[in-house]
């Protein structure tokens, strides 16, 4: 490494290769490249918007298109604190060079813009089918009355969801070892990875493509509408399991988390407990209702 001297900030930075930045993904180090500088982020890691698992993963790489395509103006500043040295080996790849080619383009285009007209719909649907389902829940006394209450409820669940993911999703959903959303073994495989006992960084344990794995996998084409319909149920304990175990770390804000959950249950087990059916009419419109929710991944 060769020292220089920044004149526009005064410092003095070390230009540091592609070899000698892989060195530096370890667990005291975590420095990445923008733009031909690099940033030591080890201490960013508990305070990033995005969680840690983004730097983690991009460690000891250069993340340029990464940061510029996930984050807003403002962090540049807050990068600039974190420069310890000088990317010697950047240069802009062809596929890089066409990316932001047609990213501009887009931008230009408006594709990036806003729309706050869509969201403002969906959050009107929204109101809506809760608004019908709990009518038909309270002002009816028809069975077939209450099933389409369960379909409005499965439907306003699946808005839910889709507001949440698309307000949340960022680089993590593209890794399979990253995404949790996606890692189902051993009952269902989405990508030929997963044959070959992928580490999963959020259970943090390696998935192990084991014989009864393999036997699952081999049905799933059968079994993945059916446990699909009951899917939900696997949410809720992995979110109880999540807010149980390793809360400061994991879960941020534990408190409003716990608050959500005890809304959601609370309000649930009174509209159904508003349900003037036996056991048979509860557990048909819970099912139902579990099952319309499953039909997003259909």
């Amino acid at each position: 490494m060769v020292a220089v001297k920044d004149v526009a900030d005064r410092k003095e930075f070390f230009y540091v290769t592609s070899a000698e930045m892989a060195k530096h993904s370890a667990d005291f180090f975590v420095w990445v490249a923008v733009q031909g500088k690099v940033y030591d982020v080890i201490f960013l890691l508990p305070r990033h918007p995005g969680g840690d698992l983004p730097l983690l993963f991009f460690s000891g790489q250069d993340v340029t298109d990464a940061f510029v395509a996930y984050h807003f103006f403002s962090a540049w500043r807050v990068l600039d604190r974190y420069r310890v040295a000088i990317f010697f080996d950047y240069e802009v790849s062809d596929v890089s060079r066409d990316y932001r080619f047609f990213s501009a383009e887009f931008a230009r285009a408006g594709l990036f813009d806003r729309n706050f007209f869509g969201c403002a719909a969906s959050l009107c649907a929204m109101a809506a089918l809760l608004f019908f389902a709990v009518w038909l829940v309270i002002a009816t006394a028809s069975v077939a009355f209450f099933l389409a209450a369960a379909v409005m409820l499965g439907f306003l669940w699946m808005r839910f969801f889709f507001l949440g993911h698309d307000s949340g999703h960022y680089v993590v959903m593209l890794f399979l070892r990253l995404n949790r959303a996606v890692q189902h073994m051993p009952l269902f495989a989405v990508s030929p990875r997963l044959f070959f006992s992928l580490t999963s960084t959020f259970y943090r344990r390696v998935m192990r493509f084991f014989s009864a794995a393999r036997l699952l996998v081999s049905y799933q084409h059968w079994t993945f509408f059916p446990v699909m319909c009951v899917a939900r149920v696997n949410l809720f304990a992995l979110f109880l399991l999540l807010l149980l175990a390793d809360t400061r770390t994991r879960v941020p804000f534990f408190s409003a988390e716990l608050a959500g959950v005890a809304v959601f249950w609370v309000c649930f087990f009174w509209l159904v407990s508003r349900l003037p059916g036996g056991a048979a009419e509860l557990f048909l419109f819970v099912l139902l209702s579990f099952a319309v929710t499953g039909i997003q991944f259909f």
